[in-house]
């Protein structure tokens, strides 16, 4: 990513992230500050720490978010709330849903999958071109036909360099969201949400929606085995001169 592309994203970021940054939530993120060309984000969750790298050039739009998010805190205290077995491990429904209403509305432009949904790396998920926000998913095992699906494919933009196996501990139990009244509403909620295709799976699991307008009191009373994470905090950052 050229000097100039970053600092418009970042100009365009300001007042949002400045606003989000400054609402109590421990941050004192700078928007101004450059993103790195590369960086370690360390997720301590209720099952333990995981790293994970986020590299500029597998999808520089994509890191630039997650440089955001991660320097405001947005993922603390977030389930993962969709932990399908040997598929994907997905959350950044944040635990205020106030905290949420920002960034849904700053889509991110689509990129090309330049690096592929193999097991460990982290992409977006979303639920068609230009519908990439905040949500992240991380592969648990290698996802080749999600770097096409639908002709866009989701762009991996970092991967676990360190505890995968705390991933693969994440609770699996629920599985996917249950199943919607109706045909009608499950076409609605389809368009809606952000999310991978998924293979078959149990369907007890939350849903988008309601974790949106209701956060974690939603999920504490009707999943309370859900993993979570702690603190999600950048811990080593890589510049070019």
């Amino acid at each position: 990513m050229t000097s100039v592309r970053r600092l418009v994203v970042l100009v365009v970021a300001v007042v949002t992230t400045s606003c989000i940054a400054g609402r109590g939530h421990g941050s004192s993120f700078n928007p101004d500050l450059a993103v790195p060309d590369s960086f370690v984000v360390a997720f301590e969750t209720s099952r333990g720490r995981f790293d994970v790298m986020a590299r500029t050039q597998w999808a520089p739009a994509g890191v630039d978010r997650f440089y955001q998010l991660v320097n405001v805190h947005y993922y603390d205290d977030a389930r993962f709330f969709r932990v399908v077995k040997d598929f994907v491990a997905q959350f950044g429904l944040p635990a205020d849903p106030t905290r949420n209403k920002a960034w849904r509305i700053r889509r991110l432009a689509d990129e090309p999958v330049r690096h592929g949904n193999l097991r460990g790396t982290m992409s977006y998920a979303r639920g068609g071109p230009g519908t990439r926000t905040a949500q992240l998913f991380i592969n648990l095992r290698d996802n080749a036909r999600l770097d096409t699906t639908n002709t866009f494919g989701f762009p991996a933009f970092g991967e676990v360099i360190s505890g995968m196996d705390v991933v693969d501990s994440l609770y699996q139990g629920y599985g996917e969201a249950a199943p919607r009244p109706s045909a009608q509403t499950a076409q609605r909620d389809t368009a809606r949400r952000a999310t991978p295709p998924r293979p078959p799976a149990p369907r007890l699991g939350p849903s988008q929606d309601s974790i949106t307008l209701q956060g974690n009191p939603y999920l504490l009373r009707g999943w309370p085995k859900l993993d979570y994470i702690k603190t999600a905090r950048v811990v080593r950052e890589w510049r070019t001169p």
